[in-house]
């Protein structure tokens, strides 16, 4: 009997995307298989939250196609949004609620039986049963961003995007949300991973695209991107780039 196809998790073919006069994407081409961790890095303005927003059918592309788990995003977004969520860099959960009331609601909204079920569960996957009838305005920044993870894994999504999940924590609280991210990719989630730490892409994720000038530019994994700089040089030891000097060096020293 033969394999089944399946499908990438995220597929871009030429991508583009402007504002007005300002061109955001100008012929991305991207493909994220299923279970893995993929970090889009690029500087301000190179387009990565266009990128995942026109992904998550919150804006349309000009041309091209974005395909998630099959399901073109322009003429199947309800397909989509079943299979997706998407955790932005603000958090947005209630803080006047309790951790529970969060998860709670957002279960209720998206027709989950079982809402109180289901909160229970997720609250103790993410080590907030302690918490859970704490006002989230009492969390601390690490807790709320785990608690804003949660949320988007009601419904048990297949691909998460994550657009710079850890912008504003301090370094504890980071620890924490990449333990999450780790934890959800050995479970079999596709996660889309926008960053400014490149630290985080490099300890995160299988692969790396460098996403400059609205194109992608360089796409492979960490060892993949050493291999495009000149051999290591050896001084008293063999200083192998690190992912900040391979991505300066292949946007031409932009920060």
């Amino acid at each position: 009997m033969r394999d089944q196809f399946v499908p990438p998790a995220i597929e871009l073919v030429g991508l583009r995307k402007a504002f007005k006069d300002v061109t955001a994407l100008d012929g991305v081409d991207l493909v994220v298989r299923p279970g893995e961790i993929l970090a889009l890095l690029g500087s301000n303005g190179a387009g990565k939250t266009t990128t995942i927003n026109i992904c998550a059918t919150l804006l349309r592309p000009d041309a091209g196609v974005a395909r998630v788990c099959g399901f073109d995003v322009g003429t199947q977004p309800d397909q989509v949004r079943e299979r997706i969520s998407l955790t932005g860099q603000f958090s947005a959960v209630d803080d006047v609620l309790t951790g529970r009331e969060n998860l709670v609601l957002i279960a209720r909204l998206r027709g989950v039986p079982r809402p109180t079920e289901v909160a229970g569960a997720l609250l103790s996957r993410f080590g907030l049963a302690e918490a859970a009838d704490r006002r989230v305005a009492t969390y601390s920044g690490g807790m709320t961003r785990r608690l804003d993870i949660a949320m988007s894994l009601v419904g048990t999504p297949s691909v998460l995007f994550l657009d710079e999940p850890t912008t504003g924590l301090d370094p504890q609280a980071r620890l924490e949300v990449w333990r999450t991210v780790t934890e959800l990719a050995h479970a079999g989630t596709t996660i889309l991973l926008t960053t400014q730490y490149l630290d985080e892409a490099e300890k995160l994720a299988d692969r790396v695209a460098i996403l400059h000038a609205g194109r992608i530019i360089a796409d492979g994994t960490l060892a993949e991107l050493k291999a495009l700089f000149p051999p290591a040089t050896v001084e008293y030891v063999e200083k192998q780039p690190t992912l900040e000097e391979i991505f300066l060096a292949i946007t031409g020293g932009e920060a």
